[in-house]
């Protein structure tokens, strides 16, 4: 099986979903977020975390994890911006199928708290 390394940005209420799956899955999408990003790169993810997540008091957070690479290959991989902005756009009803393809824990491997 080969895998992916995929990041996440998130702030604390994902974070908690997360936690409380024992870092296994991401929650269901509200009925306003149709799709699920996981980015590719840690800078990209980074940057999500750090300048919208970490807004206003409120915390950010980068998830690494891996998903089966066979599991990803019906997606095409999505540039919305500078060429290291890519992610994949997991339809929301897809989501249960893509966590039961995360192979091994989800881990939080950045933390960032806003400055104001």
């Amino acid at each position: 099986m080969n895998s992916v390394v995929l990041f996440r940005p998130v702030g604390e209420d994902e974070l908690r979903l997360v936690r409380e799956s024992n870092w296994r899955a991401f929650p269901p999408r509200l009925p306003e977020q149709p799709i699920f990003y996981p980015v590719l790169n840690e800078e990209y993810a980074i940057q999500i975390a750090r300048d919208w997540n970490a807004r206003s008091g409120a915390k950010g957070y980068v998830l690494k994890f891996a998903v089966d690479g066979g599991f990803l290959s019906r997606y095409q991989v999505q540039t919305v911006g500078a060429r290291h902005h890519q992610e994949y756009w997991i339809p929301a009803e897809d989501l249960a199928e893509f966590n039961r393809n995360i192979i091994g824990a989800i881990d939080v491997v950045q933390e960032f708290s806003s400055n104001f």
